[in-house]
């Protein structure tokens, strides 16, 4: 119970923040593109032939996976963490009735329900922008049906490539107050993931596990390794902060 209101506390905190700002823009921001590339160009999510939601799914994903996502990820992992630095309230939260293994996972938590937020609008603006275009030139819907369990699978492998990456950044953001550290540790992760992205050893990076997944360019276990990374770094993660003897 301690911890559901903790989490609620935490959660209050992200309303009309950035980072919540963060989710919508970001989540609608590839859709729209497509949306208005379909209007400009006439066509419809038809014109893709069979399978025409799973291509239209593969295609925002990609484009979504590659670069935005890690950084949308980067940056709301590292606004949320930071808010209490921000606001010099760390010594307030710890004055509180609550464990310190409490506020460490009530507020780790918070974040991974932002990350779930953009994923729904994402996921919204996917199926809207194969909608509305069918809708205005031909006054229907897409011949085919929504596949659910496949949109289902690609997003919890996607979002379980997104864990060790929160994990990282949650991990820095605890332990510098300046919020452009953690930023710029991110963007030299994702940035440095990219340019080796052939290197045949590029999973060492997890900022390289969401652009891995989508474009499916290997063979190794990618669900495994993030699964593993994200437990390894959130166990390092909790012993430093409970065993840190000044907590912001």
């Amino acid at each position: 119970m301690i911890y559901i209101h903790s989490l609620q506390s935490e959660w209050l905190k992200t309303k009309r923040s950035a980072a919540s700002w963060l989710c919508v823009i970001g989540g609608f921001f590839i859709p729209l593109i497509y949306f208005i590339v379909f209007l400009k160009n006439h066509s419809t999510i038809n014109d893709l032939g069979a399978g025409m939601w799973e291509q239209h799914f593969h295609k925002l994903w990609r484009d979504m996976a590659i670069f935005l996502l890690p950084m949308g990820v980067i940056l709301s992992s590292s606004l949320i963490t930071q808010m209490e630095y921000k606001n010099n309230t760390w010594k307030q939260l710890h004055t509180t009735p609550q464990r310190f293994t409490t506020v460490f996972f009530a507020k780790f938590s918070v974040i991974l329900l932002m990350t779930l937020k953009f994923f729904l609008f994402f996921n919204i603006g996917i199926i809207l922008s194969g909608i509305l275009p069918t809708l205005i030139f031909n006054g229907s819907l897409p011949n085919e049906s929504i596949p659910l369990m496949p949109f289902l699978r690609g997003n919890a492998n996607v979002f379980l490539t997104c864990l060790p990456i929160i994990a990282i950044q949650y991990l820095i953001s605890l332990n510098f107050k300046n919020f452009l550290v953690p930023i710029g540790i991110g963007l030299l992760g994702l940035i440095g993931s990219l340019i080796g992205m052939m290197w045949k050893y590029i999973w060492v990076s997890p900022y390289s596990y969401p652009s891995m997944m989508v474009v499916k360019f290997t063979s190794i276990n990618i669900q495994l390794y993030a699964f593993v990374y994200f437990v390894l770094i959130m166990a390092v993660s909790y012993f430093i902060y409970i065993r840190k003897s000044e907590k912001g």
